[in-house]
């Protein structure tokens, strides 16, 4: 298979620069477009109360491909990488649904991005309700547990 070449539409300008898995909800962040691309790219952005940033962990050392414990912690069941949420990734790809605070020019302020500054974003997409699941989201006790402190 060919390798997928994608660049950066943008990046995350905010306060933290360590990637520390909690307390996210207290961090406000810019996304500022690059220079290649037309402030129009955001045109309507406003009318979402959300969107989708998928963006590149480029701090991101270590690549799993197997199972681990979630954030290390022996407390949680061992599962595959594709059965949690962590940075260290076969693609180092995150995902995350946030809030749309303001948006002026090349740049929109968002609240609930768990990317630390300089992130390169890879896309934004607009949250439409059609799009999230029709049933009830299923997950294990020990997710909920891990999330408690994260926002």
């Amino acid at each position: 298979m060919d390798d997928i070449i994608v660049k950066p539409i943008g990046y995350v300008r905010n306060n933290r620069v360590d990637p520390i898995d909690d307390n996210w909800s207290s961090v406000e962040s810019t996304i500022e477009l690059t220079d290649d691309l037309s402030d129009e790219c955001l045109d309507g952005i406003k009318q979402f109360s959300h969107v989708e940033i998928l963006y590149y962990f480029d701090k991101s050392t270590k690549t799993v491909t197997g199972s681990e414990h979630p954030r290390e912690n022996s407390a949680y069941p061992k599962v595959g990488i594709f059965a949690q949420r962590k940075k260290d990734r076969p693609n180092h790809i995150g995902a995350t649904i946030v809030k749309v605070v303001s948006r002026q020019g090349k740049q929109f302020v968002v609240q609930n991005l768990d990317a630390i500054n300089d992130t390169p974003i890879l896309d934004i997409k607009p949250v439409f309700v059609e799009y999230l699941p029709l049933e009830d989201v299923q997950q294990p006790k020990w997710s909920h547990e891990l999330m408690t402190n994260y926002w």
